[in-house]
């Protein structure tokens, strides 16, 4: 066995310090979770590999007797489980709810290991904690055999990357170490695992609880002739070595300038290794320098390789920025702006077809749109269903565009830049984790046109600055009332303007759309991409449409130049528009006639802040109207 001795360690701290510190610094790091189904004992093999690993605290040895006391437990063996359960609330419950990080020791190797809960309303925990391992530990309870959550979490184990995996068939203890038990749970994972490309795993039957084949082979399983588990984890091949051979990445973190005379750009080195006067590439803008200098906080190097956190000085003064990658110059990763990529949903309301999420793959950040689902994934038969949508914990295969390129590779062949987390822009919160497979063709066929006149050449030849006022607020506001005047008012002033109405473009362009939460949004994101092709030729173009979701009126100002996109609320209460109802909508809606009516079954989102807000309560139309012109013109 290779674990440290508690006297050894001690003999080596107290006679030598600082060798105890240069031996500890230069053990290499292996980060590895543990996961599975409920109570399949990943928290008390955890518990175990720290006990004996006899690299705990004394007041944590202490705090445990203590509970094992509380608990009556007297006399027993120690419940290692208590010993990782981070969170009072966890006790309580008696399951993990998020991610529990421990560090821990042997003689040959560090590790990091992340308990991830087995309850599959927290799969987005197991992500959390897969997406930085190097191994997987997949627990079975030996009485149950292979689970729902087994399937899940090895698919999400194999899908995110993880290149080890172990498949530890516990609580052997519990079926008699019952080697023909043990061989049929092995027998049904081997055709799980092929089915979902899992070729190389490592089986070992242990018992977290009783330390079976954990630190030493047990002698309560003489059948089984591998590695004890402690054993595999100090040997198996870490991620960083592998890196090393892939070529030269860089995202870009940070542009560090202390003065004049010194410019880099820091980042961590995603794969591969560079050397003083190699060839480099900038992307997405292409252009190439060599590398002058490679500066860390303890010096200047002349190579750096995958893992470090380095800052690079180029021979030339080439324009780069947070979220551009610097790669080795003749083997460059893509750059493309349409992406198939697998992707889990972790938010509790359902994914959004068409809605503009927040991208953030590395240190670059873009905004995209989903595309309705190619499949979603049935994680216990590996078939794929037909799905408008994914909902929590789905797997699904998606196609989404992004407003802007990005600098990528294929999830398979780099963690860092294939794979990217969803942020909804309202409420900043993660709903997805995605790993891109590979660009679409058709993004790498078309390429945007440059035009010879500008738009401020149309908007100088019409005499005035292009602008969008957007009328937003509830069916039978007057949106469509006071955008008409403003019209009039403007063409009276000889501005050049263009109306934009919801109820006529939905008999036209938008006559394939229903009402439904997509098609609303589908709806704004066409009108939005159409007022911003008449903003380009200098016209002032008013909507008029409820456009009920922030996320969207959002997208669309984030569409234009800054200040060009004027938001109006028509800010009518919903009792007073009812009391219009002047095409009789609300009636249909009230009596279950007309569904997904904003108002009534449908949200109306109504804006924080505004450029212009009308209280049609308080004035006319006429008047409303006037206040538009002047604070646009004014």
């Amino acid at each position: 066995m290779s674990l440290d001795p508690i006297y050894k360690t001690d003999a080596l701290i107290a006679s030598d310090i600082d060798a105890y510190l240069e031996q500890h610094q230069h053990k290499s790091l292996l980060r590895f979770i543990t996961c599975g189904s409920v109570d399949d004992g990943k928290s008390t093999l955890i518990g175990r590999l720290l006990y004996d690993s006899k690299m705990i605290f004394e007041d944590q040895l202490a705090a445990l007797e203590a509970d094992s006391k509380r608990v009556g437990t007297q006399g027993q063996e120690i419940d290692f489980a208590l010993l990782v359960d981070g969170l009072a609330a966890e006790r309580e419950q008696g399951i993990t709810i998020d991610v529990a990080y421990r560090f821990f020791a042997t003689e040959k190797r560090k590790f990091i290991v992340a308990d991830t809960p087995g309850h599959e309303q927290y799969t987005r925990n197991m992500i959390t904690g897969a997406s930085t391992a190097d191994l997987a530990i997949i627990l079975i309870d030996a009485r149950k055999g292979i689970l729902t959550q087994t399937r899940r979490h090895s698919y999400l184990t194999k899908l995110i990357g993880v290149r080890n995996i172990v498949l530890a068939i516990n609580k052997m203890d519990l079926i008699g170490y019952d080697l023909a038990k043990y061989e049929t749970i092995l027998a049904d994972y081997k055709i799980f695992a092929a089915s979902i490309g899992i070729t190389d795993f490592t089986a070992m039957p242990i018992s977290g609880f009783k330390g079976d084949n954990i630190t030493t082979l047990s002698a309560n399983m003489p059948w089984y002739f591998g590695k004890p588990l402690i054993e595999h984890l100090e040997t198996v091949e870490v991620n960083a070595t592998a890196d090393q051979a892939k070529p030269f990445r860089l995202p870009v973190q940070w542009v560090n300038r202390p003065n004049l005379d010194f410019r880099g750009f820091s980042g961590q080195i995603a794969s591969g290794l560079i050397h003083i006067g190699d060839a480099v590439r900038v992307l997405p803008s292409g252009k190439t320098s060599t590398l002058a200098k490679i500066v860390t906080m303890d010096g200047e190097l002349q190579t750096a390789v995958a893992g470090q956190s380095v800052t690079l000085c180029l021979a030339h003064e080439v324009d780069c920025s947070r979220g551009d990658v610097i790669s080795i110059a003749d083997n460059p990763p893509e750059v493309c702006d349409r992406f198939e990529a697998n992707l889990v949903w972790m938010a509790d309301d359902p994914m959004i077809v068409g809605r503009a999420y927040w991208l953030k793959l590395g240190t670059q950040l873009v905004s995209a749109i989903v595309q309705p689902p190619k499949y979603q994934i049935n994680v216990n038969t590996m078939e794929h269903l037909a799905a408008k949508t994914l909902e929590l914990n789905a797997i699904g295969v998606v196609e989404l565009a992004t407003d802007k390129p990005i600098v990528f590779e294929a999830y398979a062949d780099n963690r860092t830049l294939g794979g990217f987390i969803l942020i909804d822009k309202i409420t900043n919160s993660t709903v997805a984790a995605g790993m891109l497979n590979f660009s679409l063709r058709r993004a790498q066929n078309v390429h945007w046109q440059a035009m010879d006149i500008s738009r401020e050449a149309h908007a100088n030849l019409k005499n005035q600055k292009a602008a969008v006022l957007w009328f937003t607020g509830l069916s039978g506001a007057g949106k469509s009332t006071i955008a008409n005047l403003v019209e009039k008012k403007l063409h009276r002033m000889n501005r050049h303007t263009f109306l934009l109405d919801g109820d006529n473009v939905r008999h036209g362009l938008n006559k394939d759309l229903g009402f439904t939460e997509a098609d609303r949004i589908e709806n704004i994101r066409r009108v939005g991409e159409v007022a911003k092709l008449m903003a380009d030729a200098g016209l002032i173009v008013i909507t008029a449409f409820i456009s009920p979701f922030r996320a969207e009126r959002k997208m669309v100002r984030e569409m234009m130049p800054v200040g060009e996109y004027i938001e109006v609320h028509i800010d009518t209460p919903l009792a007073d528009a009812e009391k219009r109802d002047v095409k009789g909508l609300y009636k249909k809606a009230r009596a279950g006639q007309l569904k997904n009516f904003t108002g009534i079954d449908s949200p109306y989102e109504a804006p924080l802040t505004p450029e212009i807000r009308i209280d049609t309560t308080g004035m006319t139309a006429e008047a409303a109207a006037d206040i538009i012109v002047e604070k646009l013109l004014g």
